[in-house]
């Protein structure tokens, strides 16, 4: 709970001119945005360096920002990871994100509904998301729903933006 809102803080290293583009990024924007993972996770690191103490939250909140864009058939970033070598938690983190990613409105698309969300995620069980994972997610589908019901900050379909609405689309060039 404390870790996952963590999972872009290396976009604040990413210039505005990318993370506010309204259309597709070019295959060097791209580059530049698939840098926001590791950034994020030598940014925690740094902070847990910098601490007086060890800070439990932030062990998970490293993992989930290095490897939460890891696919689960290795096609991922930013080392390819593949399967169970995805730390659990940032494979959590890939359902979630991209949910949130479908659901809600971006400067380049407007917002999915639920049903075809849960498609989405459905049809890349196994490639992208670890198949188990995905079963859970359908299996408890409706407290997923109404949790994102419960938190929006207007009706869906209007939602407004997001802390983390600048994320990229789900298939990059």
């Amino acid at each position: 709970m404390k870790s996952a809102p963590l999972h872009d803080i290396g976009k604040v290293g990413i210039p505005d001119q990318i993370l506010l583009k309204p259309g597709k990024l070019s295959a060097d924007e791209w580059t530049i945005m698939r840098t926001h993972a590791v950034v994020g996770a030598d940014a925690i690191e740094q902070a847990e360096r910098d601490g007086d103490r060890p800070v439990e939250f932030l062990v998970l909140a490293k993992e989930i920002a290095r490897w939460h864009h890891e696919k689960w058939d290795g096609s991922g970033y930013p080392e390819g990871l593949r399967g169970e070598a995805i730390p659990v938690s940032a494979r959590l983190m890939a359902v979630a994100d991209v949910f949130d990613a479908l659901i809600s409105p971006r400067v380049y698309k407007a917002p999915m509904s639920f049903d075809r969300a849960r498609d989405i995620i459905r049809d890349e069980r196994g490639r992208h998301f670890d198949p188990d994972i995905v079963d859970a997610f359908l299996a408890r589908f409706e407290d997923f729903e109404a949790i994102a019901r419960r938190y929006a900050d207007s009706e869906p379909g209007t939602r407004s933006a997001t802390p983390f609405a600048f994320a990229p689309p789900v298939s990059a060039p």
